[in-house]
């Protein structure tokens, strides 16, 4: 049992500057100081990883339950708040025109982080039981967003990225492809000289568990050398959620 297993949680969007600057500290902690990312808005010295990107998206957070301290965060963009920023943030290293195009309603999630002491666990939960809230609230049919493995050494990430190529690709009609800029073929290892348990091992907790939640891929991944990683972009369409995969979603007993 780990720590969060133990503990009440309260979920909620940002609301004040002080709890946007809480998620974007914790984003600090965990995109920069632990994985090596960058950026051209991360603030150093107030130890803030922001984007330009920050003010259009709904921050949604996570707390002990009598506690304000941040200890996990989800960024939401829904399709009708995209026009104000020009476009989603994937869509600097996805084409997204087959969401686009698709008529339904669209949720780019970004972000995704837990204090390391939270991991594992039930916090993860609480905030998926958040996030699956704000899907029925505006009825949002799509769900995206990048995921990343940590590093950009596409040779030791080989057999995962083949792993997701071979068993996971997205349909066609929501096939988006990573920008030709820093495409990188995923398709680097036959699928039949695999070791499939073996390569989803080192597949992210959270890339597994959208999976497992009958979640794909786009074509191809997007090496991110700022943020020190190697990104897939993640499509969940919520239509396609079978009844045990959706109390998985949203918790037990909701």
């Amino acid at each position: 049992m780990t720590r969060s297993d133990r503990i009440e949680f309260t979920v909620k969007l940002a609301q004040s500057a002080d709890e946007l600057m809480a998620a974007q500290r914790l984003r600090y902690e965990v995109f920069v100081r632990e994985m090596g990312g960058g950026g051209s808005m991360v603030d150093h010295n107030r130890k803030l990883e922001r984007d330009r990107f920050d003010p259009y998206f709904d921050h949604m957070i996570l707390t002990e339950r009598g506690d304000d301290a941040v200890i996990g965060v989800y960024r939401l963009l829904r399709s009708d708040r995209a026009a104000l920023t020009n476009g989603f943030y994937s869509a600097a290293e996805y084409d997204l025109a087959p969401l686009l195009k698709s008529g339904k309603r669209l949720l780019e999630l970004g972000r995704s982080c837990l204090h390391p002491a939270y991991r594992g666990g039930a916090a993860m939960h609480a905030l998926w039981r958040g996030l699956a809230e704000y899907v029925a609230e505006h009825r949002i049919d799509i769900l995206f967003g990048v995921a990343s493995f940590r590093g950009t050494d596409v040779a030791r990430l080989a057999p995962s990225l083949s792993l997701l190529h071979h068993r996971h690709l997205a349909p066609a009609a929501l096939r988006v492809r990573a920008r030709d800029k820093a495409f990188q073929r995923m398709d680097l290892i036959a699928e039949d000289m695999l070791d499939r348990p073996a390569a989803m091992v080192e597949v992210p907790s959270l890339i597994k568990a959208y999976l497992r939640l009958g979640g794909c891929v786009g074509e191809g991944a997007y090496v991110d050398n700022v943020f020190n990683t190697t990104d897939v972009c993640l499509i969940l369409d919520t239509g396609q959620l079978t009844e045990r995969q959706r109390v998985m979603y949203r918790g037990r007993g909701t």
